[in-house]
């Protein structure tokens, strides 16, 4: 049976740790109501150019650009994302899992024809333990999300699969849905169906910080969840509306900025994912030490008084002797 000293240096030790995890909770919320500012701040540009693109393709469906026409697969790139730091529960090794099955799905083409993109430390790092080929560094946009690098990454990839380099382009990353759900998902990014990405299952609850399912239920049910407001039914365009110079040259100028999009969106998702993991993570470690120092309590006062019985049997007995 561990002494006291020994007990109450373990009590003080747990103390710290619950401390740390508590404060890493706190800074994890302040970064989440963050992420989620931003992805607000995105949404409006986003409903604008699904309801442009949605009236062009109920206007004429059969329009294709260079950007959507397939062609057998030779050549593979991931563009996976991940974070910097860990601490954030299970969320980095759900994406390395996903990446090396997609790797493994495509491991005839052989290895040097699938190339990872990685947005995130850890991710990368993974990444050439495994031996995957990589195609740059690409941390910096999962420690400061900005649209630069999203569009430069876009156009990058997108000038590749036009020039034939690369013949299909896949994503993966968490989608955020709630600060309690966040969806591992891996889309194709090219070549794009239009119709099926504007279509896309984007929505998201960004008013709630409370990172238990049961908790988000409860308020769900109370009617106090934000709800986001439905999709509008896309009408073809009039008579009356012209598209010069044609419509296959306008969706080629609309289409990259919905891939700039999609690689922007993608990373948001992801940010906000890692904080709210991370968030639930320390959470759950808090709730943990709170349990094992309810328990080392309890042993150290049984202990202490143990040792007071003990000292009271021997002056008592004692006594008696003499």
């Amino acid at each position: 049976m561990p002494s006291l000293k020994e007990i109450k240096n373990r009590i003080s030790s747990v103390n710290s740790t619950r401390k740390i995890t508590s404060a890493m909770k706190m800074v994890a919320s302040s970064k989440l109501h963050h992420a989620q500012v931003m992805i607000e701040n995105m949404l409006p540009y986003e409903t604008m150019l699904e309801h442009i693109l949605k009236s062009f393709l109920a206007s004429e469906v059969d329009a294709t650009t260079v950007y959507s026409v397939g062609r057998p697969v030779k050549r593979v790139a991931l563009v996976v994302y991940s974070s910097n730091s860990s601490l954030c529960g299970g969320f980095n090794a759900n994406v390395i899992k996903m990446m090396q099955h997609v790797v493994d799905e495509y491991r005839h083409l052989g290895k040097d024809n699938v190339i990872i993109y990685p947005v995130g430390r850890k991710v990368a790092e993974k990444a050439a333990k495994l031996g995957f080929s990589c195609a740059g560094d690409y941390s910096a946009m999962a420690d400061k999300p900005s649209v630069n690098p999203c569009i430069d990454l876009a156009e990058a990839l997108a000038g590749q699969f036009v020039a034939g380099e690369i013949d299909r382009v896949e994503m993966i990353y968490h989608h955020f849905k709630s600060a309690g759900s966040q969806i591992l998902t891996r889309k194709t990014f090219l070549p794009i169906d239009v119709k099926s990405e504007i279509e896309f299952d984007d929505e998201r609850d960004l008013s709630s910080h409370i990172a238990t399912l049961e908790a988000q239920e409860y308020l769900r049910k109370k009617g106090r969840r934000a709800t986001m407001s439905e999709k509008e039914e896309a009408k073809p365009l009039n008579d009356n509306f012209i598209v010069e110079p044609d419509m296959e040259t306008v969706l080629s100028m609309l289409i990259p900025k919905l891939l700039h999009l999609m690689v922007y969106t993608a990373l948001l998702d992801s940010i906000a994912s890692e904080h709210a993991a991370r968030m639930v993570a320390m959470q759950t470690a808090t709730d943990n030490a709170d349990e094992l120092l309810r328990e080392l309590n309890l042993q150290y006062n049984k202990s202490r008084q143990q040792a007071i019985t003990n000292e009271l049997l021997d002056i008592v007995g004692g006594s008696v002797n003499n």
